[in-house]
């Protein structure tokens, strides 16, 4: 009985901290005295060549260029073959972070590839920032037996 009673509780308090987040990144949004500057060192990459079925990481550099904390909300791929991830929690000003892109050729056709991340921050003059990745995908070599 005890250990229900334990499972319950920490149930309870894990939807509550991911509700008081929800909330916390809204607030952030929703109120133009928290926004910041951003500047992007990297704001387009190129990978190369890589061979179908192969893998590519990208990543995008930032620094905070306000005078408030940066906070990055969401990076979300333009692809369900692109798996984004940002440098978590407050950003001080004239810190730095980046966003990454695990990117899987697997089910890509070969070529030129052009592959988009938008992320979410709490910047002044817009909130929404699309980087770009690009690359080229060779055909994988066809095995003779």
């Amino acid at each position: 009985m005890r250990t229900l009673l334990t499972i319950s509780l920490l149930a309870i308090l894990v939807v509550a901290c991911k509700d008081d987040d929800k909330e916390l990144k809204a607030k952030r949004m929703s109120d133009p005295t928290t926004y910041t500057t951003i500047q992007w060192l990297d704001s387009i990459v190129h990978f190369d060549t890589i061979t179908m079925g192969e893998k590519a990481t990208v990543k995008f550099r930032f620094k905070n260029t306000g005078d408030k904390p940066l906070f990055i909300t969401e990076a979300r791929a333009g692809c369900g073959c692109t798996i984004p991830d940002y440098t978590k929690g407050a950003i001080a000003p004239g810190q730095g972070g980046e966003v990454t892109g695990a990117f899987d050729s697997k089910k890509a056709h070969a070529g030129i590839v052009r592959k988009s991340i938008f992320v979410t921050t709490n910047t002044q003059y817009e909130t929404e920032h699309t980087l770009i990745f690009t690359g080229i995908i060779n055909e994988a070599p066809v095995i003779k037996r």
